[in-house]
């Protein structure tokens, strides 16, 4: 199976659609939050999560955005560390834009099996 650069357009391609093909994302449908990814091997990239996937550019109207370093988001997305992503955000490394509130739904299981969903991205997703 081929690898792709976490958060590069062809691994965008890919997440959706492994994601369409499992029924449902990584996070909850409901949830809608912006992303701005820095330090990245393509450098900085502006992503939001919407229908339970990761897609190009910002959202209009999504009611938080989290600025935080690629490392970071590898591991909280790709790895599923939630405490790195906590020591992160209380080391201030994670900066939250918004309504911090809609964080805690990211915390909620995904679609129908996020679990197997999770282990796909971590296939298709290079080491760097």
């Amino acid at each position: 199976m081929p690898t792709y650069t976490f958060l590069s357009d062809e691994w965008l391609d890919e997440v959706a659609k492994l994601t369409a093909n499992a029924g449902g994302g990584v996070m909850p449908d409901s949830v809608s939050l912006n992303l701005v990814v820095t330090g990245g091997p393509q450098g900085d990239r502006e992503l939001h999560i919407s229908g339970g996937t990761f897609a190009s550019g910002l959202e209009d109207g999504a009611p938080t955005k989290l600025t935080l370093p690629y490392d970071v988001a590898k591991n909280m997305f790709i790895k599923g560390d939630q405490s790195a992503a906590m020591q992160a955000f209380m080391s201030g490394q994670i900066k939250v834009e918004g309504d911090m509130t809609k964080l805690m739904a990211m915390q909620q299981s995904g679609g129908a099996d996020s679990a197997a969903l999770q282990e796909k991205l971590r296939e298709i997703t290079a080491e760097d």
